[in-house]
């Protein structure tokens, strides 16, 4: 098997067939998550956690698992998951898990990672799925980081809580547009991103 078929797993969800933009799921965190740039980043880093292991765990089971019952055993992996990388987060960085909130434990019914697990690792062996589960993560996460990175420049003015524009542009009369971080700004942000990766691949154009 070449090199490029075995990461095609890994790399076709960074665009060609990303889960936000192109499958449309993930996009109730895209609007939760996003108006600063750290809590995206960490929600990034731990939803391809969670589905990176998840993945390898059904696919080793995959041969194990009763048909009848794979989705509750799905979602009891996912569940344990989920709850390590909260605690982790409490533990190492409380401030930003207050931020997520619910958010974390609602990683759980992200339909990213029961289509992953449904659709690739009941199927395929443990390398592919850890692939899969790593791109279909950081696909995710590009357009999270993308969203936060304009919803908080120019809704707060800020990166990362650090403040970008100079003073003397508020002082000249420049201000923060607030509409930003509201959560309908979020849904527009995706939409400009899908209109400009549709532009960019025609094949995806009906």
């Amino acid at each position: 098997m070449s090199l490029k078929k075995t990461l095609l797993p890994l790399v076709n969800p960074l665009s060609k067939d990303n889960p936000v933009i192109v499958q449309v799921l993930g996009i109730c965190s895209a609007l939760a998550v996003t108006a600063k740039m750290e809590p995206a980043i960490v929600m990034t880093i731990s939803v391809t956690a969670v589905l990176a292991f998840a993945n390898v765990i059904i696919s080793l089971l995959r041969n194990t698992i009763p048909n009848s019952i794979r989705i509750i055993v799905q979602l009891v992996v996912v569940a344990a998951l989920v709850v390590i990388v909260d605690q982790v987060l409490k533990a190492y960085n409380y401030e930003v898990s207050k931020a997520l909130s619910v958010f974390i434990g609602l990683i759980i019914t992200n339909c990213i990672l029961m289509g992953r697990l449904e659709a690739f690792a009941l199927n395929n062996r443990p390398w592919p799925s850890f692939l899969d589960g790593i791109g279909n993560g950081l696909g995710y996460g590009i357009i999270l980081i993308i969203v936060s990175f304009f919803r908080e420049l120019f809704g707060s003015g800020t990166l990362f809580g650090c403040q970008v524009f100079p003073q003397w542009w508020y002082d000249a009369g420049y201000m923060n547009n607030g509409m930003m971080i509201l959560p309908p700004m979020a849904l527009i942000v995706v939409a400009c991103i899908i209109w400009v990766h549709r532009i960019k691949n025609k094949d995806l154009q009906e």
